[in-house]
């Protein structure tokens, strides 16, 4: 079972790949759903390189980033090993 692990935003890097797949209207529909006090699930995030790499969850990230947190809740999986 994961662990829930609270994470500074400012130590999470978003691989480019995720951000090619940004869609705002996602975005603002889960924004909409944290200010009426909807918990989210929390994103999932690997190490990497002394920082923290996202997996999964850049839609939830970025509405956290908008409605102007600090930290947000991750599951820490393993990298795959190649």
């Amino acid at each position: 079972m994961l662990k829930v692990v609270t994470v500074k935003i400012e130590d999470i890097y978003v691989p480019t790949a995720h951000r090619k797949d940004m869609d705002q209207a996602e975005v603002d529909t889960i924004v909409d759903a944290m200010l009426e006090g909807e918990e989210q699930k929390p994103i999932r995030v690997r190490h990497g390189k002394g920082r923290y790499v996202l997996i999964d969850g850049n839609h939830t990230l970025e509405a956290s980033k908008a409605v102007g947190e600090d930290t947000i809740n991750t599951y820490i999986v393993q990298s795959r090993k190649f």
